[in-house]
């Protein structure tokens, strides 16, 4: 008989989720992904200047302002027809890679790893490394106090890695990863001021003139995270991934086959070439990687808390109108769709239309080419693989940094009284747009798709489930009270709620609150 399971909300991800899923003999036949807060930012630009969505978007989340503004300047740039300086690209490349870095790092030790390592094995730790006998007293404080709230919540598992030599190990690198983002968070000050609600870019470039003091204190914290990314953090992948209990994770989690990358890192002033180059796969065909049409894509809100009007827009020309009684709607977020295809964004995708040599080379090994599914420990390969080859490729961006020349087009403080405008990103989570409608010199609509709007969608108007809500489909779950299985998939996707979903008032800016049963 069949069971269901209501996880809401899901935690350590940012934001609100509700998660359902049907269990029936020990399984996942069926699932819903619900995002359960409705995000108005769209409709609060209305009528701003249109300087100020750049500001205002950073305030989506407080975990991924960066990435906002990015897209947001992007935006801005080609509704404006800017010239943009190559000194402000590369500039904006390297403080968004810096993003990249502090928030793969961040998911895989502080969001993710308590899904996979015992804490409480440390106070077994019997070695007679200094540092680490230090964390177990600490830890062992902690579990005789019964004070382990750092680490939770969380289920419990039998199949943790348990061994306390090893779980003391990545413990340790669990309380590193907390300095190593502090220094990825300081190299993107170095640029921007601070972080979050950073000053760094504009419209138009940045504001941040590059120095022979800046370059070179941004390259000495970058050189540190690059040998920590070697020695420890692909390291700690490859450990967890060749944990025997955790083999079955290779596949299952998949999300059906279809990915999405718009391209990242612009290496051009057009941005024609990309470091993360754009592309589309379909139905599992990882070696076709197919060109990016922005035109196909589409949202669908059948399911969604929207009114009927929005149903099937392109961004470009997309509404922000809620229904809150609308009959079968179950989220907030709408459905994304990609030439009518549900799609996966974010770091697996980039690198299966990237394919860069290490991540082919371990897919290879485990086999994963031949399944052609990709499930729950591949997301975190790939954004590890990801986080290394972008950091070795920021260090030759230094190197382009002209001191002296042009940081700004000034192009971009003439508004015109009409034009259409979209910047396409890659952010940690995935691909992200913001679209804008300039009319009699303000903003006339402004429309954000971001990488969990498209990951954990509900059912489009075909009844065609999201990403996470597929790659939760047949995913084991022996212990309906404890279903941890269901988490790991979830987060894997490493889902940002607070950027697909908020709620602020039109007219008054304050925030509703409601109640979904």
């Amino acid at each position: 008989m069949a069971q269901l399971i209501s996880i809401d909300p899901v935690t350590r991800i940012e934001g609100h989720l509700r998660i359902d899923v049907e269990v029936e003999n020990g399984a996942v036949k069926d699932a819903w992904s619900s995002g359960t807060m409705f995000r108005g930012i769209e409709m609060l630009l209305k009528e701003k200047h249109p300087w100020d969505a750049q500001q205002v978007v950073e305030r989506i989340c407080g975990v991924c302002p960066l990435v906002h503004g990015t897209a947001a300047s992007y935006n801005l740039d080609d509704a404006l027809g800017v010239n943009l300086p190559d000194n402000a690209r590369i500039i904006r490349n390297l403080c968004l890679g810096a993003n990249f870095i502090q928030s793969h790092i961040l998911h895989f030790y502080h969001l993710a790893a308590l899904d996979y390592v015992d804490v409480a094995a440390v106070a077994q730790y019997s070695g007679s490394n200094p540092t680490l006998q230090a964390l177990k007293g600490k830890v062992a404080g902690l579990v005789k106090m019964g004070d382990v709230y750092p680490f939770l919540p969380r289920y419990e598992s039998d199949d943790y890695v348990s061994d306390p030599e090893l779980a003391t190990v990545l413990v340790s690198h669990y309380v590193q990863a907390l300095e190593m983002r502090k220094k990825a968070q300081e190299m993107l000050s170095i640029f921007y001021g601070r972080m979050p609600s950073f000053v760094g870019t504009v419209p138009g470039g940045v504001t941040v003139q590059p120095t022979v003091s800046n370059i070179a204190a941004f390259r000495a914290r970058l050189s540190e995270l690059r040998a920590w990314i070697d020695s420890v953090y692909i390291q700690d992948i490859l450990t967890v991934a060749g944990v025997a209990a955790y083999a079955p994770f290779l596949s299952a989690g998949d999300s059906g086959g279809n990915y999405l990358a718009y391209g990242g890192f612009d290496q051009d002033s057009q941005g024609k070439e990309k470091f993360l180059p754009r592309g589309v796969i379909t139905d599992g065909d990882v070696m076709n990687v197919k060109p990016f049409d922005e035109a196909k894509i589409t949202e669908s809100v059948k399911y969604s808390w929207y009114k009927e009007d929005c149903e099937g827009l392109n961004p470009k020309e997309g509404k922000t109108d809620p229904d809150l009684e609308k009959e079968g709607a179950y989220s907030f977020l709408k459905a994304p769709r990609y030439d009518g295809k549900p799609m996966e964004v974010g770091p697996l995708a980039r690198m299966l239309v990237m394919k860069p040599p290490m991540l082919m080379d371990l897919a290879t090994k485990l086999g994963l080419l031949k399944a052609l599914k990709f499930g729950i420990l591949p997301r975190h390969a790939a954004r590890a693989v990801e986080c290394k080859i972008l950091a070795d490729e920021m260090d030759k961006w230094l190197d382009e940094l002209k001191v002296g020349e042009p940081i700004w087009d000034s192009k971009a403080k003439d508004i015109p009284n009409e034009a259409y405008g979209r910047g396409l990103v890659e952010g940690p989570r995935g691909a992200l747009g913001h679209w804008i409608h300039i009319q009699n010199k303000v903003i006339g609509n402004y429309q954000c798709v971001v990488p969990t709007t498209w990951n954990a969608a509900p059912r489009d108007k075909n009844g065609e489930r999201g990403p996470i809500e597929t790659a939760l489909l047949g995913l084991p779950v022996p212990d309906p009270e404890n279903p941890i299985n269901v988490v790991r998939c979830v987060r894997s996707f490493d889902p940002c709620l607070a950027c697909a979903i908020h709620v602020i008032h039109p007219e008054h800016n304050g925030v509703k609150e409601f109640r979904v049963v």
